[in-house]
């Protein structure tokens, strides 16, 4: 088996690994809120991170992997960055109506694409675009339902849709600007996102529930769920971290849609929920945009492959803002502009 094709069978094992682990978690995710009451979304998201840290240490203890120095600056605000985007998205959800989060969810496509061109000077090709549009429509028709806005759940929403572009972008940044695995990046970033998380989930469940995650009578089944939910989310963790370093946080953002209509049809042909033609049109153009996509990539894959650029000028078009420093690449003055850039520009839009 030639290098290609050993990379293509391994990042089309981390897309279907990724797209089984979603739905399952989903789907257990469902049944723990829905059927037993347990609201407390965010608290469970700093559990799923624990059991993940404490597999990747027993995986570090027997040897699977070797641990890499990372910047400890970029580690630490890579890793508040990503657990902050969970704790927002949640909020975001209970805040705004079920319609108005699935735009939110929509918008962070092109926001993650106008991110990478201004900052990092990626190129996207008009028929990327052409298909993320088609994309993005098709996800829109077949989800989103009512738009019913407010002035704080509109500020979370931003505040999650930046939060997550800027963590995704910074997943694939670090991943080839240290050379490190999506294991050695997700074993160094957990104690922060697991600190952060703790920190913040039963104070943003309590804002959302009105009750406390540690007054809940936690019966066998629901503990079931939790230990169930904790272990599928090892793999939802490594298969994400895994998807953006081999892919892009667009090809990224692109899979989760396809997680979106396979659980909506998961939902209409197993568990007869109530559907219209609609919502069918709408997943059947989403597919499209999904074919479109991949077929693009795959195209432009194979031109950059056949005709490669100049080394000096690839290194310069691929990773502009990274420098190399005694041998070695540094990428935290980057992913600080981005940020402080990015915030500022928040703060100057709510003033």
């Amino acid at each position: 088996m030639t290098a290609e094709s050993s990379a293509w069978w391994s990042t089309a094992g981390a897309l279907a690994l990724s797209v089984v682990s979603a739905v399952a978690i989903v789907i257990c995710n469902k049944a723990l809120i829905s059927n037993l009451g347990f609201n407390f979304a965010t608290t469970l998201s700093s559990w799923h991170l624990v059991i993940t840290y404490c597999s990747l240490q027993i995986a570090n203890w027997l040897n699977f992997f070797q641990q890499k120095h990372i910047n400890m600056r970029v580690v630490m605000a890579f890793g508040v960055l990503n657990a902050s985007s969970i704790a927002f998205l949640n909020l975001s959800l209970g805040y705004n109506s079920v319609g108005f989060y699935q735009m939110t969810k929509l918008a962070i496509i092109p926001c993650t694409v106008i991110l990478e061109t201004i900052f990092l000077g990626k190129h996207f090709s008009h028929r990327i675009q052409l298909s993320l549009v088609i994309l993005l429509g098709g996800v829109a028709v077949a989800t989103v339902t009512d738009l019913q806005l407010n002035f704080q759940g509109t500020v979370l929403s931003l505040f999650a849709i930046l939060t997550t572009c800027i963590a995704q972008i910074m997943t694939n940044t670090i991943q080839k600007g240290y050379k490190v695995s999506s294991t050695q990046l997700l074993f160094q970033s957990c104690p922060y996102q697991v600190t952060t998380l703790i920190l913040m989930g039963p104070i943003f469940d309590f804002a959302l529930t009105k009750q406390n995650v540690f007054a809940f009578e936690y019966n066998p089944k629901v503990v079931m769920f939790i230990v169930l939910s904790c272990l599928i989310a090892v793999s939802v963790n490594f298969s994400t971290f895994l998807v953006i370093g081999r892919t892009s946080p667009v090809s990224y953002q692109v899979l989760g849609h396809l997680k979106t209509c396979l659980i909506l049809t998961f939902g209409y042909v197993v568990l007869k929920t109530p559907f219209s033609w609609r919502n069918i049109s709408g997943i059947l153009v989403a597919v499209i945009g999904m074919g479109l996509y991949s077929l693009s990539s795959i195209l432009e894959t194979q031109k950059a492959t056949t005709n490669p650029p100049s080394s000096q000028s690839q290194v310069h078009k691929e990773e502009p803002r990274i420098v190399i420093d005694n041998g070695r690449q540094n990428i935290a003055e980057d992913a600080t502009t981005l940020a402080s850039s990015l915030w500022k520009t928040d703060s100057d839009k709510e003033t």
